[in-house]
Order: structure tokens, then sequence, then C-alpha cells
């Protein structure tokens, strides 16, 4: 039988964040959650949870803390999620976070195994509450902004034209070189425009800012 979600700790270092968090889990019965400022105090009262018997069910973590004059350990929500799950593997995980980058959220549920994630934006109590009951019912939530975004990641057809410019640039080929190596193949366009062009439609229909992390994309998804 799946335990039903009792026991949640905050981590969260904006007050008005935090209350936000506590007056959602209000809607669900959970009218005592503990809360913490810092990831290290957040570990601590896991650590000490465990010890009394009592594990929480549910961290709720932001991913960024501001620095101030406390040394910490532990520097961010990542951080934390890690060391939790190292002292206690079956604690569920919620990120609430304005984070909205689909490639670090997608490092969240598959390198960190969340359990759910949520953004700080417009109607995000709603969405916290989603999220909660979706989690409470032993399954994962995914926002939907982000599940569209990979959708349309995974939409894009790669050319024989893009990988064989993608491929040039993986051997570490300047793009005027690429340039010079499509004119003597006959390959069209050849221009420098041309492939500086299409290299930036590539990166905008899949989130990426540099050329290093689109090729960093492709060869960890054999499309290179």
């Amino acid at each position: 039988m799946t335990r039903m979600i009792q026991k949640v700790l905050i981590a969260e270092d904006h007050e008005s964040s935090s209350i936000s968090v506590q007056k959602t889990l209000e809607g669900l019965d959970i009218t005592s959650p503990d809360y913490v400022y810092y990831c290290d105090d957040a570990l601590i009262k896991i650590k000490k949870a465990i010890q009394s018997d009592n594990a929480y069910d549910l961290l709720i973590t932001d991913l960024y803390f501001e620095k101030d004059h406390r040394e910490q350990h532990l520097t961010g929500g990542s951080a934390l999620i890690e060391a939790a799950r190292q002292v206690q593997p079956d604690i569920k995980v919620l990120v609430f976070s304005a984070e909205s980058k689909p490639a670090i959220i997608e490092t969240l549920f598959n390198e960190l195994h969340i359990d759910g994630y949520v953004r700080k934006a417009r109607g995000d109590a709603r969405e916290l509450l989603k999220a909660l009951n979706t989690i409470n019912n032993n399954e994962c939530y995914t926002p939907g902004f982000f599940l569209d975004r990979v959708k349309y990641k995974k939409a894009h057809e790669f050319t024989s034209f893009d990988t064989t410019i993608l491929s040039l640039m993986a051997e570490g080929k300047r793009q005027q070189e690429i340039s010079d190596y499509l004119r003597s193949n006959r390959i069209q366009p050849s221009g420098l425009s041309s492939i500086e062009k299409r290299l930036n439609h590539i990166k905008e229909a899949l989130d990426f800012s540099t050329n290093e992390q689109l090729i960093a994309h492709c060869v960890k998804m054999g499309i290179i």
C-alpha cells in the first residue's frame, strides 16, 4: 500500500514562496510542514527525522539559493536532492523553481530522478496543487511546458546537410573549412551565411545557445 504524503520539508530561501507552498499544502490537509532557508539545514532535518523513526515523505526544494554571510556545504537544490537521496533513497522530491531551461529540467528527471517539477510563474499555485496530488498518487508530475519543448525537440528532423556540417564541426572544423569542404564536394548551399543560418535555426529549434551544446546533444543522441 502506497504511503500518503503527510510529513513534508520545504527548502526555500524566499519566505513568500515558502508561505505560498504551505498554503497549497493546507489544501491537502498537510498543515504542519517543516521549512528551512538553507540546504545544509534541510539535510540535517532529514537525517534527524530518520533517526527518530519519523522520516519525511516529501522534500520540496528550490534549485537556487542566494549566498549570504553563512557558509554552506550544499549550495543548491541539486546538491541537496543528491545528498538527501543518499540518506533516504525513498524520499519523494518536488522541485519548485523559476528555472525554465529544458536541458536542466531534463537532467533533474533523468539523473536525480525527481518526482515532479513546478516552475515559479503565473498560476503556479494551481500547478503546485496538481503536482502534489499526482505525487501523492505515487506518480511522476511533468510540467506541460516541458513536455511541449521536449516534443518539439524530438520533432526536429535533421537533414543530410545538417548532419554533414555538424559532423565536420564535431571534428573541429571551422565554418570556413566547412564551407570549403561543401564547395569542393559540390554540396549546396556552401556559403558561410547559409551554414550560420542553418546552425542558428537548429539551435533555436532545440533550445541551445551555443554550437558546443548542440554538438554535445547530437553526439549523445547518436545523430552524428
